[in-house]
């Protein structure tokens, strides 16, 4: 596994997480009842103590009522309040030591608060979603809820079963007793906590591509009524996945699935293996189309290589950015170059008041950092050609593969496929507010400037709206 660890606190999210030990392995067995929004759950998760013995340590839960807590079988002493549960288990934890806590809790799910709204758990008209981004996990589950802390994960929910019950992973069993039915998701590959999506609701499940030709298995589960404008938008999926398998490396996980909830949605949402898109992403004219290539993209960047702490989060917005632009360019639409001197020129116009490396909480999620990321990734290919720019891009998703990283690892790592340096161009681009002039490539782009695809009606650049 690629990346590097941190014992870092989040200096965005200090409340969120803790580094004093990491979990490996969760246990999520939930039974949920929509009607009521009632959800009661038993946590087990399989951690490691860090360098120093562990005489206590913190959980992010919200306010569910908590019966039992177990650390190695024993019940420790804990409290509970604002979003903290903090464990003291009846000795020490060895420095180094395996050990497991099992969370008994129940009550009626609902958002974490935040400055973007409420995060996490969202009661539907008919059902239930999950979308976390950034610390919205703690609003369903125990968790040590820290980007660079990755686990695997086995989902258990036992749900009505006129319902489809959709997690990142594979499904490993579907059990129908009496009026319930128990979905069971296994994702082996190692998931940070922001990441673990769920999906609850009305859904026909169908598949994307055709699985007689191999290659990853993608599926879809969309309310019925959006079948039809559902099948013309997401119809290219399979041939973007097949183009940024070819760009970024193979495909990190096992699967692929994507939700459409059947309510509006402000932006789609990527979770591990998962995507989760509103009924108003879909329109029959592939209005959305860029926002379908940047959630896939996110598997690569930000789900598979995953960043340290929030303030990387560039990392994930810039490269999910380009891979728009790159569909675009690969797919008939307009070219990099192209999409690369609009978002120029919508920046000019703004407040240069963004250091796309450090944005501070408040501008983690302003449009100019998906923005001002895209123009960076293009700046990097312009100085190194597109040669050296492609094979750099697809070693970074291969090297750092279920691994966390930082800016300066990223820096580091372009540094090595420049024949000039590149210090002062990525210090202006990635620590100085003011915009850089637009980059211009060098030479003729070796990436084919001919539609490799079908051609999108009306060219590549969607809906001006920013995406997770």
């Amino acid at each position: 596994m690629g990346g590097e660890r941190t014992t870092a606190t989040d200096p965005y999210f200090p409340d969120h997480g803790d580094s004093r030990y990491r979990v490996h392995r969760y246990e999520l067995a939930l039974e949920y009842r929509p009607g009521p929004n009632r959800l009661a759950g038993t946590a087990r998760l399989s951690a490691i103590a860090g360098r120093a013995p562990l005489s206590e340590f913190h959980l992010n839960l919200s306010d569910f009522r908590v019966g039992r807590i177990l650390v190695d079988g024993r019940a420790p002493h804990y409290t509970h309040r604002g979003g903290r549960l903090r464990v003291r288990p009846a000795k020490p934890l060895p420095a180094g030591a395996a050990f497991t806590v099992e969370v008994h809790y129940a009550g009626n799910p609902r958002p974490v608060r935040s400055p973007w709204g409420g995060l996490g758990w969202e009661e539907l008209t008919d059902g239930a979603l999950v979308a976390s981004q950034p610390v919205g996990a703690p609003s369903w589950y125990p968790c040590n809820d820290r980007p660079a802390d990755k686990a695997s994960y086995q989902i258990s929910v036992n749900t009505p079963s006129a319902y489809t019950v959709v997690a990142g992973g594979r499904l490993l069993t579907r059990t129908t007793k009496a009026s319930t039915t128990t979905w069971v998701y296994e994702q082996s590959a190692p998931t940070s906590s922001y990441l673990v999506g769920l999906s609850i609701g009305m859904y026909q499940t169908v598949l994307l591509g055709d699985p007689g030709l191999g290659g990853v298995p993608q599926s879809a589960h969309v309310p019925a009524h959006l079948l039809p404008r559902f099948s013309r938008d997401f119809a290219r999926q399979p041939a973007m996945m097949q183009l940024f398998e070819e760009l970024f490396g193979p495909y990190p996980f096992g699967e692929y699935a994507v939700v459409v909830a059947d309510e509006e949605l402000d932006v789609p949402v990527e979770a591990q293996g998962l995507s989760l898109f509103g009924a108003n992403h879909v329109d029959g004219a592939r209005g959305s189309e860029r926002l379908v290539a940047h959630e896939l993209a996110h598997q690569w960047f930000g789900n598979s290589v995953t960043i340290a702490d929030w303030r990387h989060i560039w990392l994930n917005e810039g490269l999910a950015k380009y891979a728009e632009w790159l569909w675009s360019e690969r797919s008939g639409g307009r070219g990099a170059q192209e999409l690369a001197a609009a978002a120029h020129r919508m920046l000019s116009a703004q407040p240069q008041d963004l250091k796309l490396a450090d944005p501070g909480r408040k501008l983690m999620f302003d449009d100019r950092l998906y923005e001002r990321g895209g123009l960076t990734v293009h700046a990097i290919r312009c100085a190194l050609g597109d040669r050296a720019f492609f094979r750099m891009l697809r070693d970074w998703a291969t090297v750092h593969r279920h691994g966390v990283v930082t800016t300066a690892v990223f820096a580091a790592h372009v540094a090595r496929y420049a024949d000039e340096p590149v210090a002062e161009l990525l210090s202006a681009w990635l620590h100085q507010p003011s915009l850089p002039p637009l980059p211009s490539p060098q030479g003729s782009p070796s990436i084919p400037q001919r539609p490799t695809y079908p051609p999108t009606n009306g060219g590549g650049g969607g809906r001006g709206q920013a995406s997770a």
